[in-house]
């Protein structure tokens, strides 16, 4: 296995991505981890990440001194290669030409880091500070215009760095380069796969439950169906999964989940209304935070309630993901917190049931790809993602039964376009949302004062940065017109031609 160390960079998880996909296993861990502690998982290599602090500031987050010595191969990254350099005497400063954005690296020596690779490659830069003094016993493997040590070792010892980053998208070479450090530098058995994680998930789920039930939300994404999925190939009639409709899901979803799950996994499935119950407390409520903690609290209160009408339970099981756990807690580093999530941020701290998340530091694709191995349907294993606390957070404002009704007759329509113009395989999301303003109107001889609906639809390959979708102008055209035409109180359509960052993939 590799361990990562968590000096806050916002690509952490992006680096926990790239090594999977050299099929080798990893952990994140805070920077500041004792070197006796990570040792004890006896890991093949260590990558330090990149961060947004300087080296040579006071306070600057440092990693245990022992790792330099124990002979475990090292991959430093921005930050990371920084800390190297300063560690081994070399000198860190601030640069005289700052690099954001793409450049190129030219090899200038070659090692196993750039086996197979051509002298030149694009790359992704993102730094302030730079090398400018390399340590004894180093030398320079690749450089750019800006960057005379772009890439670096040590003369004798498994040491690397980069001050690149070869885990975002924009470095096409990134992932050969990692593989080369995982594979080449590291030996590591490139063993690691979505069978033998269901494997070690489903022995893990075992040991955490034994004999007790567990009762899950099942709320029709592909989260919480691949968590059903797995819970039941693990504990199979232990499981009990109660469907909840909070009166802010999709159009049809209720009759959608009895239609595939009710039966059809050997557990029981229940299904509770209790649209009421969350529309009455969020009413009045127009903070985005304050919805994803009264959904969240409330989702728990119904739990609570229905757990007891079940004899054995002590579990919860929740499709939390990895992007939830980093946005939400640092619970593996210093990372900043960006946004809550009722799977995370919303739970009570008096809630009586225990959490099992199994998929809690996968990915959404390798969610997807857990959900092949456990031979769910299409229909489910590429549904978008939808947020926790639902509609919402996508009706801007307050939240009424009036305007959940208006967002799922207008959403529906963006779904049903995008499908018939054969584009939703290829978009990351595409939904439509309600905004808190009106304008004005005409519709034959009469004039309107309605709500306006925004369209967003993105591609994406993990959530963590996306693009908005060009969608073609006819598609865009029949979603604009069908809304307006179809649903009553909606009189104008806006398109969302915003990426992330900086702005985010949900509105709120």
């Amino acid at each position: 296995m590799i361990v990562i160390l968590d000096f806050g960079s916002q690509y952490t998880q992006l680096i926990a991505r790239k090594v999977r996909e050299s099929n080798v296993y990893c952990e994140i861990h805070p920077f500041n981890t004792k070197w006796d502690t990570i040792s004890a998982l006896k890991p093949s290599g260590v990558i330090l990440s990149g961060g947004p602090s300087s080296v040579y500031e006071k306070g600057a987050p440092k990693p245990d001194k022992k790792m330099f010595a124990s002979g475990v191969p090292l991959l430093g990254i921005c930050y990371g290669l920084q800390c190297i350099v300063e560690h081994f005497g070399g000198k860190v400063q601030p640069s005289k030409h700052r690099e954001y954005g793409p450049a190129n690296v030219s090899v200038v020596h070659r090692d196993s880091l750039f086996d197979t690779l051509p002298d030149s490659l694009p790359v992704w830069m993102s730094h302030g500070d730079a090398a400018t003094k390399m340590p004894k016993a180093f030398q320079t493997l690749a450089k750019t215009e800006n960057a005379p040590h772009a890439a670096i070792k040590h003369e004798t010892l498994p040491i690397f760095g980069v001050q690149f980053h070869p885990e975002v998208h924009h470095t096409p070479d990134g992932v050969a380069i990692i593989k080369n450090f995982t594979h080449n530098v590291c030996k590591d058995a490139a063993n690691w796969s979505m069978k033998s994680f269901l494997d070690e998930a489903t022995r893990e789920v075992r040991a955490t439950v034994g004999k007790d039930r567990v009762i899950l939300g099942l709320s029709g994404g592909v989260d919480s169906s691949v968590v059903a999925a797995l819970l039941h190939r693990a504990i199979g009639k232990q499981l009990t999964a109660i469907f909840v409709d909070n009166g802010v899901l999709r159009s049809g979803e209720k009759e959608r989940m009895r239609r595939i799950f009710d039966g059809s996994l050997g557990s029981e499935l229940k299904v509770i209304d209790a649209a009421k119950l969350f529309l009455s407390k969020l009413k009045g409520v127009t903070d985005p935070e304050k919805k994803r903690k009264i959904i969240g609290r409330t989702f728990i209160e119904v739990f609570d309630k229905e757990a007891k009408k079940i004899r054995g339970v002590k579990f919860l099981a929740q499709g939390t993901l990895y992007p939830d756990v980093i946005e939400s807690v640092s619970v593996k580093g210093p990372s900043a917190v960006i946004k809550s999530h009722h799977n995370v941020g919303g739970l009570p701290k008096n809630m009586k049931l225990k959490l099992v998340e199994p998929v809690r530091f996968l990915f959404k694709d390798e969610v997807r790809a857990l959900g092949r191995e456990l031979d769910l349907p299409k229909e489910l294993i590429n549904r978008h993602p939808f947020p926790g606390p639902g509609l919402s957070i996508r009706i801007l404002g307050e939240v009424t039964a009036e305007r959940v009704k208006l967002l799922q007759k207008a959403d529906l329509i963006v779904e049903n376009e995008v499908r018939a113009a054969g584009l939703y395989d290829q978009l990351w999301q595409a939904f439509a949302v309600l905004l808190p303003v009106k304008s004005v109107g005409v519709m034959g001889d009469q004039r309107t004062y309605e709500a306006t609906c925004a369209i967003r639809a993105v591609t994406s390959q993990d959530a963590m940065t996306a693009d908005w979708a060009d969608l073609p102008r006819p598609v865009l055209s029949r979603i604009s017109n069908r809304i307006i035409n179809e649903v009553k109180g909606i009189n104008r359509v806006v398109l969302d031609i915003s990426s992330k960052p900086p702005a985010t993939i949900e509105w709120e």
